[in-house]
């Protein structure tokens, strides 16, 4: 069964907290994967899985950081690896992949916002190749970990994918002038479309996938490229939408992802953008920073086709294999 973009009625909402989420779900036994799983959301996220008995494993490209920070939280690991770097997250992928576990939660959470232009690889924008064509390439790596798990992969979006569409005649912004806030945006519609096309492929094997909004975090890690009165101005745009429902703290913005990764309400269901807690309705047209999803992100045409230019870019699609 598949489920329209529409709320379900979860029960939570924007002030809900991880422990609130969890309470009641034992993860013991379960595998989870949390990409920056050792800062801001993602450590949240780490701490909170741990909390209800998963193992969770945290590739970082900053591994001494990661051991500090996950410190004194049982049943967390912390393994190499830098999303930028396709032969990283090939290693990392076959050394987990030696162990022959089986991966229950893939949260694709780590990300960077408005960056000054910056080229990786081979010369990708580094937005959409660190957001998207890295978890991309990771997720197919892992593939047949995932597909024994019957894993549900959660991809951490933004309503700042509010803000533009796949530039698909120009995505690494080689012919057209820098933006940060656009190659921000179509990054974060593109973490919509792959779960939607990954829910598509993988709901054969008992994978389904989703993608969220945490909600407007102050003081997080994702903001230290932005200048304090940019992002003051930043702030002040997201205080003024009319569907602004506050600022959250980092245990209420990692709810929504911890809640699509274990709750029993979306058993079944997949291919959604979710925001507090619950499913997401769709956005009105011409909505920035507000409610909701844009219709361009979930569109199935536009997912395939985006699946379509990752694995051409990656050269790697386990998934449809």
């Amino acid at each position: 069964m598949t489920t329209q973009q529409h709320a379900i009625g979860s029960g939570f909402g924007v002030r809900s907290t991880t422990g609130d989420v969890l309470a009641g779900i034992d993860l013991s036994g379960k595998l989870a994967l949390v990409t920056g799983g050792y800062s801001g959301l993602g450590l949240e996220t780490t701490r909170a899985l741990a909390g209800a008995g998963a193992r969770v494993v945290v590739p970082a490209r900053r591994r001494s950081a990661a051991v500090e920070a996950l410190g004194g939280i049982e049943g967390a690991e912390v393994a190499e690896m830098d999303l930028a770097d396709l032969d990283s997250i090939r290693a990392f992928a076959e050394d987990f992949l030696a162990s022959g576990r089986d991966i229950d939660i893939l949260i694709n959470n780590a990300g960077i916002m408005a960056v000054p232009e910056t080229r990786v690889g081979p010369g990708w924008e580094a937005q959409f190749a660190i957001n998207h064509l890295g978890h991309y390439a990771l997720t197919n790596r892992l593939w047949p970990a995932i597909a024994r798990g019957g894993a549900r992969v959660v991809s951490v979006s933004s309503n700042g994918h509010q803000l533009s569409d796949i530039h698909w005649d120009d995505p690494h912004f080689e012919r057209h002038d820098y933006d940060k806030y656009q190659a921000y945006g179509q990054a974060k519609t593109a973490n919509v479309l792959f779960a939607v096309h990954l829910d598509a492929l993988g709901r054969d094997a008992g994978v389904r996938a989703f993608a969220l909004h945490p909600g407007a975090i102050a003081d997080t890690r994702l903001s230290r490229h932005i200048a304090p009165e940019e992002l003051a101005v930043l702030k002040e745009a997201i205080d003024a939408s009319p569907t602004n429902v506050g600022w959250k703290t980092p245990e209420e913005g990692a709810a929504t992802q911890v809640w699509a990764a274990t709750s029993p309400r979306l058993a079944g269901m997949g291919g959604v953008y979710c925001e507090d807690c619950d499913i997401a309705e769709p956005a009105p047209e011409g909505t920035e920073l507000g409610s909701g999803v844009s219709a361009w992100a979930i569109d199935p045409e536009r997912a395939a086709r985006l699946w379509a230019l990752s694995a051409e870019l990656t050269g790697v699609d386990a998934v449809t294999a």
